[in-house]
């Protein structure tokens, strides 16, 4: 087993509830600010999606471009009992179209979301001072930068390094180009957990260190997710900001996750039925994921049908180590005007 880095945090898990989801989209419910942001995001996020689904693999779709295991198919094949070619394709297409999506979907979110919250997209060019940004939004004499990545474990040890060097090379130009003495830096996971990273967002800061000159650091990094340092008069803070912690820090306010997962499932997902109760599930936990119990059948909100609390839950489970129950008091009260 290999030793743990010095330093290193150990994050606890990260545990939401469900009347904390509801409570937050309450608030939402009654603010019209919140209110007009999700609408706008709503509206250009089903504008990207369906262009998006345009593009996918349609009947015009060739085998060459699939780029699939020959391999993974047999042992399919043999898993399901498949006797013929075309029981494998009716797999290998919606697992295509998944992949197709993962890919961009990250950006998508990127476009439609930022710029609703004053922050500017920042075209990231290869071999640029910006290459390692995303997105810069200035307040006061902050700066702040954004470097934004799908998942919580798609870093390795070389792109730590690459984002630690862009760092410490450019952070005096970035500040120049704005005219501004204080930048705060974020790496950005657009969902998970610290719990589920697999750490080597942390060691950006750890190799922020060991390339700065002995005396610049303000705030180690040991047993934290941030550091700070000052060199040539311009302090920069660099944090690692996964899922709930970076929506809101990207809105500036505790609503930016709940506004997001609304947009989206607003512009996704039409409202119906509630799942039915005695459905099956395959995977075994998803009928406590996205259980209604203990929500009055009375709770009632302008934003999201009853069928859609559910696809909140289920969003909001990729999200946190733990979704939980929680305390309903909140509700009861908020029905009764107390």
């Amino acid at each position: 087993m290999m030793a743990r880095n010095i330093g290193l945090p150990k994050p606890t898990p990260f545990y939401l509830t469900k009347s904390k989801l509801l409570s937050s989209l309450t608030f939402l419910d009654n603010n019209q600010a919140s209110k007009d942001r999700v609408l706008k995001m709503e509206v250009a996020f089903r504008r990207r999606i369906e262009s998006h689904v345009g593009s996918l693999p349609t009947g015009e779709a060739q085998f060459r471009k699939f780029n699939t295991s020959p391999f993974v198919l047999l042992f399919y094949s043999l898993q399901h009992g498949y006797s013929h070619i075309h029981q494998i394709e009716k797999a290998i297409l919606p697992a295509k179209v998944f992949s197709s999506m993962e890919t961009s979907a990250g950006r998508m979110v990127e476009m439609v979301v930022l710029p609703e919250y004053g922050w500017q997209i920042v075209p990231s060019e290869m071999h640029s001072v910006n290459s390692a940004l995303d997105g810069k939004k200035l307040e006061g004499d902050t700066l702040h930068l954004a470097t934004l990545k799908s998942g919580p474990r798609c870093l390795n040890d070389e792109m730590s390094e690459n984002f630690a060097d862009a760092i410490v090379n450019n952070f005096e130009e970035w500040a120049l180009n704005d005219n501004v003495k204080n930048i705060n830096f974020t790496y950005g996971v657009l969902y998970g957990t610290k719990k589920q990273s697999n750490k080597k967002d942390w060691h950006i800061l750890r190799k922020i260190v060991d390339k700065l000159p002995q005396g610049t650091i303000i705030e180690s990094p040991n047993e934290r997710w941030f550091l700070q340092f000052k060199s040539r008069d311009i302090v920069v803070t660099v944090g690692i900001r996964i899922g709930i912690e970076l929506w809101n820090h990207i809105a500036g306010e505790d609503v930016g996750f709940m506004e997001l997962a609304v947009a989206l499932i607003r512009a996704c997902i039409l409202p119906t039925e509630v799942e039915p109760e005695d459905y099956h599930f395959t995977i075994t936990d998803l009928k406590k994921v996205i259980s209604l119990d203990g929500v009055p059948t009375s709770f009632n909100v302008a934003m999201l049908q009853r069928s859609q609390l559910q696809w909140l839950f289920f969003f909001a489970f990729h999200f946190c180590d733990s979704l939980e129950s929680g305390e309903w008091d909140f509700i009861f009260d908020a029905m009764n005007g107390s």
